[in-house]
């Protein structure tokens, strides 16, 4: 929901106060890039859960606990993987506000959502998830 606000209110605001970003071709190659990226995290991801038999959806309950795959190198990445399809709309929409309004966008993640799952899974896992919190980071 907050990156889709971030490229909604990006939108938005692009039409009312132009904030071009430019450089024509090779802008829009990096914006199939990233949106590229964001796919291929997004699956290595969902197949790491579904490997597990275990949810994505944060409102219930994990039975598993994932250290392998993409979540060696980030606690969060289909939160990484929607940043890059955030940067990706930016570059797309040619404007600097979906990228600055990203920002934001993160912040609020980071607080409202993934800190009520690290608590979560603190709870659930307990000395196995606080161990691997130590050693991998939440977001890169």
């Amino acid at each position: 929901m907050f990156y889709v606000a971030a490229i909604g209110g990006g939108a938005l605001l692009r039409r009312y106060v132009p904030w071009t970003i430019g450089w024509g071709a090779p802008r829009v190659m990096a914006a199939w890039m990233f949106v590229a990226l964001f796919a291929g995290l997004l699956v290595w991801s969902l197949m790491w859960f579904a490997r597990q038999k275990t949810t994505f959806i944060p409102d219930r309950p994990a039975n598993a606990l994932i250290l392998d795959g993409p979540y060696r190198f980030t606690r969060n990445p289909l939160y990484v993987a929607m940043a890059l399809l955030t940067v990706g709309a930016g570059l797309w929409l040619n404007t600097w506000w979906v990228l600055v309004l990203l920002l934001p966008a993160v912040a609020m993640v980071d607080r409202l959502v993934i800190a009520r799952e690290e608590a979560y899974l603190s709870r659930r896992f307990g000395a196995e998830y606080d161990a691997y919190t130590a050693r991998v980071r939440r977001w890169l």
